[in-house]
Formats: structure tokens, sequence, C-alpha cells
């Protein structure tokens, strides 16, 4: 476990619910694999030309990025990958800009989640947002991010979006 900054940042990908029921995160990136192409133009990458991240990003339902409801049950999900902040989702895809936080970072192995979760607990420390999956294309780990705090700038420019409305740059 590591603790790390990450200011705000763009995901590109497909968006779904756990209203779509049982296997529809596995459907998302079955369908954002399959179409990768339509994106792959708007990632980010970095000095190397590598991709920056892929990330299955999560959110209430309301869209503010807090956690999943119902015991980390119900909420959204976009299976994507991070773009430059400027870009714009083609059709059919949906973008995201994900707040600034601060974020306690483990590998998702295990029963990653619930023992993180459990040890927060332990150490008083609350989740601030909702917890992203996290892909280092680089090495092909996978990590799960526990927003603890927001970072100064999402605190004074984020605010919740109305439900209606898919989040985009500001």
């Amino acid at each position: 476990m590591f603790q790390m900054t990450k200011e705000k940042f763009v995901v590109i990908g497909k968006e779904g619910s756990t209203s779509d029921g049982e296997g529809f995160i596995r459907k998302l990136w079955n369908d954002a694999n399959g179409h990768f192409h339509e994106i792959a133009h708007l990632a980010k990458k970095n000095a190397s030309g590598r991709i920056v991240g892929i990330w299955g990003a999560m959110t209430d339902f309301s869209r503010s990025f807090q956690p999943w409801e119902g015991g980390f049950q119900k909420g959204l999900y976009l299976a994507g990958v991070e773009c430059t902040d400027d870009a714009e989702a083609p059709e059919g895809w949906t973008k995201w800009t994900i707040p600034g936080y601060e974020y306690l970072v483990v590998e998702n192995q295990n029963g990653a989640f619930q023992k993180t979760i459990a040890q927060m607990k332990e150490e008083g420390i609350s989740l601030a947002g909702a917890v992203h999956e996290y892909t280092d294309p680089a090495t092909g780990k996978d990590y799960l991010y526990f927003p603890i705090r927001k970072t100064d700038e999402a605190k004074n420019s984020e605010k919740p979006l109305p439900s209606e409305e898919k989040p985009s740059v500001s």
C-alpha cells in the first residue's frame, strides 16, 4: 500500500450500471476492448509513447464520484482509458472527469478491497469518494485507488452534476 495524489483526470470509456445485471462489468470491458481503435488516438501517453492508464472508474448514481451505495453494491462503472483533458468522447462512448484526490493505492489481489476497507476503518480513515480500478499498461498489474481526501483544486472546482448529465471537462 502506498499513498499518492492524482489531480483531476479524464477517462473515456463504456458506461454501465449495476442495474444492468450480473456480468455488466465484463460486458463493458468486452465492448471497450473490441472498439478501442475508436478512441486509441485520444489516449494520454507518457514520454515513451505508452498509454498512461486503463481505468475501471466508479461513481454513485448521483454522478458526484461518491462511493457506490448499498454497501458498495450499487453504482455506475466506466471501462476506459485515461485521455487528454480536451478529448471529446465519440458517439457510443462516455467521458468522465474524475476529481483530484489523495489516494491509498493497493495491488488488486486476494480480497484487497475488503481488506483495505477494514484497515481504513480500524485506522479511522474514511473514503472521500468512489474507489477506482487501475491497470498499469507497462506492467499489467491491477491496483485499487481509495480516495481519502480531495485535493485543493478539486475542493474549489468540482460540483456534483445533475443525474441526467454526463461528467465533462469544465
